[in-house]
């Protein structure tokens, strides 16, 4: 009865039934290079792909708050300057451990790096590389992060 409702109805109701998407907070790293401004990708644990640190919300700190704290973990970045205000968002659907997936609005805020640790928590999980912006956005699968690093 209830696959019958679903197919009579089509999506109509849908948007009802479907649940919010989470949310995260990604930094955009960046820093003056020996050609211009470079921002920072890294690898992802999963797949390998080229994607910003990102992490879920953390108790106590903002969304710029937490996007430093992701690029400390995943990165080892030293921050000298984090904007409280976001550059934009982009949306993806993150692969969870159990298996299913789950749409996510990731909330990117800048951060200019003043340095770079080289022992981090992540730092044997993950590849980081320094780039020109444009680059970047080549590599990322995101469509609105490639128009985020583009704009940057």
């Amino acid at each position: 009865m209830v696959t019958l409702l679903k197919s009579a109805l089509g999506g109509v109701f849908n948007p009802f039934f479907r649940r919010p998407n989470r949310v995260q907070s990604a930094a955009l790293c960046y820093r003056k290079g020996e050609s211009g401004k470079e921002v920072l990708l890294i690898s992802s644990r999963g797949t390998g792909r080229w994607i910003l640190p990102k992490g879920w919300p953390i108790d106590g700190k903002d969304g710029a708050g937490t996007a430093a704290q992701e690029a400390w973990e995943e990165a080892g970045v030293q921050p000298s300057k984090v904007k409280a205000k976001p550059l934009g968002q982009y949306n993806y659907d993150k692969l969870l451990n159990n298996g299913a997936s789950a749409p996510v609005t990731a909330t990117v805020y800048s951060i200019k790096v003043e340095g770079m640790a080289d022992t981090y928590p992540e730092s044997t999980q993950r590849t980081r590389n320094w780039m020109p912006a444009s680059e970047a956005a080549e590599l990322v699968d995101e469509p609105e992060l490639k128009d985020i690093l583009r704009a940057f």
